[in-house]
């Protein structure tokens, strides 16, 4: 018979592939935090897009130019390969000069560079993690630099790998730069708003809130101005400004959680940012669909192959406000081939 030690032993040893196994399902997942270097970078380039906006330095020169017309920029934020970049290369062809692309990949994944309109616009990156303040660092850093690197750069929209677009460019464009809204401050010059969403009656904004400690968001943020939203947004040039020039709310904002599970600060700080500076510079909805039904563990319904269809895009389009959907997510990447079976007779026939 074996004794006791030695049949614990034994247990034990077998254990460890189990344990393995399971404990990415069981342990917390591990905060990942904005290192000192990354964020002094981080600082410096935010200077540099100010200093450019406010014209002391644009990196871009068009002389002989008059009125320019404005451009979209489409910031896609990845950590994974851009699955659906034919798409995107279909949505852009014959758009040139009214759009520019920048491309946040995290360095720590494989990622390909897909060539095309993507080809040499790939952004100096760092580490991203899903439920963590890297996130909001990596869009304020592309927001920084289409900020710096053109100053048509007109609107902004952060664009995630598993997002489709729903219309045609020309669609999008003239429905953006349609609705001018008139400033308080000055009537007599076109505004524009921002497509945000910023949500405040929210089931478990408590525990969000609450994710850092009871009063750790005091007094920059008290409750009742907390708010949640998409993290995807199209921004104006004013608003993305904005966000870069925020420190007071970043400071908190980037702090770790106690409590993981109810941590997500992407979804909070840029409509509590935006609430806070202008709420009626916004639209207060996103322009990109996301379905949350049969939400698992945080994330939103993948779609598949089999539910691509003319009908499914229709479906996606509608909203509850006077604009159409624009963009649409998740998306797994073998749906490729069927959206660009359809994409001219129906994704972008406008």
């Amino acid at each position: 018979m074996f004794n006791t030690p030695f049949v614990l032993s034994f247990a034990l040893l077998l254990s460890f592939p189990l344990l393995f196994l399971f404990a990415p399902r069981i342990l917390p997942p591990k905060h990942v935090d904005i290192s000192l270097p990354d964020e002094l970078d981080d600082l410096a380039l935010f200077r540099r897009a100010i200093l450019a906006s406010l014209g002391g330095g644009a990196t871009v020169s068009r002389l002989g130019t008059t009125n320019p017309k404005p451009k979209i920029a489409f910031l896609f934020l990845t950590n994974t390969d851009l699955h659906f970049a034919p798409l995107w290369e279909l949505f852009f062809q014959n758009n040139e000069g009214l759009y520019n692309i920048y491309v946040h990949a995290d360095p720590f994944s494989k990622i390909t560079p897909p060539g095309g309109v993507f080809a040499d616009r790939f952004i100096a990156a760092k580490k991203t993690q899903r439920a963590t303040p890297t996130l909001i660092s990596a869009a304020r850093r592309l927001l920084a630099t289409a900020l710096l690197d053109d100053p048509s750069n007109s609107y902004f929209a952060l664009i995630s790998q598993h997002c489709i677009p729903l219309h045609s460019f020309k669609y999008l464009y003239s429905s953006l730069f349609l609705k001018p809204i008139s400033s308080p401050k000055s009537p007599s010059f076109p505004m524009y708003p921002s497509f945000i969403e910023i949500l405040s009656d929210e089931p478990l904004l408590w525990d969000r809130y609450i994710a850092r400690g009871k009063n750790v968001m005091l007094p920059e943020v008290p409750f009742d101005r907390f708010r949640i939203g998409s993290q995807f947004f199209v921004l104006t040039r004013q608003h993305a400004l904005v966000v870069i020039r925020d420190r007071r709310l970043w400071r908190k904002f980037k702090l770790p959680c106690l409590n993981l599970y109810s941590c997500y600060p992407e979804e909070h700080y840029f409509p509590t940012l935006l609430s806070m500076e202008d709420p009626d510079g916004c639209t207060h909805y996103t322009l990109t669909r996301v379905n949350w039904t049969g939400s698992v563990d945080g994330h939103p319904h993948t779609y598949g192959p089999a539910e691509v269809s003319p009908r499914l895009i229709e479906e996606l389009r509608v909203s509850n406000s006077s604009y159409s959907f624009m963009f649409a997510r998740k998306f797994s990447p073998d749906c490729l081939q069927p959206l660009l079976d359809m994409a001219d007779n129906v994704i972008f026939r406008d």
